[in-house]
């Protein structure tokens, strides 16, 4: 079975549908996908450019975003590494005001149940999210 690594682009074309070639090449490649054909990965950084792009150029709504490509993880059979956690990801990206990396970091920290060192609070959104803030001089020696 022929396997591929999914990029950005693609997926734009194929949520975008607004290239007559490209959306409809992507289009075919998630069909043989769907159909246990061919094999594609997707990276969590590539879901995370993919929405980035997507609110940010294109300015779609982040819940529909979230949406669209849960829908295209699950529906077309995509091999993600942490898919639990990245799908766990976009039901946050859906539900709160922030970005995907964000998103990320608060659906990794709860599964491994470890807090978040970091100044965000966007962060205290996520009521399941503990987060650390570091106070004070740091030395270095």
């Amino acid at each position: 079975m022929k396997r591929y690594i999914l990029d950005t682009n693609l997926l734009v074309r194929f949520l975008r549908d607004d290239h007559p070639t490209m959306s409809s090449a992507a289009a075919g490649l998630f069909l043989q996908s769907a159909s246990g054909k061919v094999e594609l990965h997707l990276d969590p950084t590539i879901v995370a450019e993919t929405a980035f792009v997507l609110t940010g150029f294109y300015k779609q709504d982040r819940a529909e975003v979230a949406g669209a490509i849960r829908d295209l993880i699950t529906g077309c059979r995509l091999k993600v590494p942490l898919e639990e956690v990245t799908l766990d990801a976009l039901e946050r990206l859906k539900a709160q005001p922030v970005d995907f990396p964000d998103a990320l970091v608060a659906a990794i920290a709860v599964h491994q149940g470890v807090p978040v060192a970091s100044f965000d609070r966007d962060l205290d959104r996520f009521k399941d999210v503990k987060r650390y803030q570091p106070e004070g001089e740091v030395g270095m020696g």
